[in-house]
């Protein structure tokens, strides 16, 4: 005798009660995340910050927060919310989703935390690449390191003293990886 397990959909997630939990959903399963350390949360919110000055005053797209929710894949349906991610202006809807976006960003942003292992990090990296992401970037902080994945190409690894510059998803951007960490 066999047990199946029903899948929930990006739709019955976001249904679920707003508590002091953040959710995702990887081909159907529901995933609780805990919440993020205190030196996670800076490290997204600097590169945030420093994406944000960037984008506004090029008027370039949107830069959303970790609570963001993304439908990468459907049937069964994956959402991931990545620490941080850009939408290109003209990729932006209007009126704008209230729920999910639908499609990868353009950058995803994703900080290690301890808990997480590589392996877990190369899916959701290949998770957005597959789902049309022009680029990821993980933060890991304990290496203090910055890392670029791009479709096709082997990852570009910035180091303190290095520029985090070059961006295909966000032209112009650059900045000092020290700042990420500082």
């Amino acid at each position: 005798m066999s047990t199946t397990t029903k899948l929930m959909t990006a739709d019955e997630l976001w249904r679920l009660p707003k508590v002091d939990k953040l959710y995702e959903l990887v081909e159907g399963e529901l995933i609780i995340m805990s919440p993020a350390g205190f030196d996670h949360g800076e490290i997204g919110q600097n590169i945030l910050f420093l994406l944000q000055v960037h984008v506004r005053e090029h008027d370039l797209g949107s830069i959303v927060g970790p609570d963001t929710g993304f439908v990468l894949c459907r049937n069964p349906d994956t959402v991931r919310s990545p620490d941080g991610a850009f939408i290109k202006k003209e990729r932006t809807l209007t009126p704008r989703p209230v729920q999910f976006w639908e499609g990868a960003p353009d950058l995803a942003i994703e900080v290690l935390s301890p808990s997480d292992s590589a392996t877990e990090m190369d899916v959701k990296v290949q998770e957005y690449l597959d789902a049309g992401a022009t680029e990821v970037i993980v933060i890991t902080p304990k290496m203090k390191m910055v890392k670029i994945f791009r479709h096709g190409h082997t990852a570009t690894v910035l180091r303190s003293g290095d520029i985090l510059r070059d961006l295909k998803s966000v032209p112009g951007f650059q900045c000092q990886v020290d700042e990420i960490f500082a």
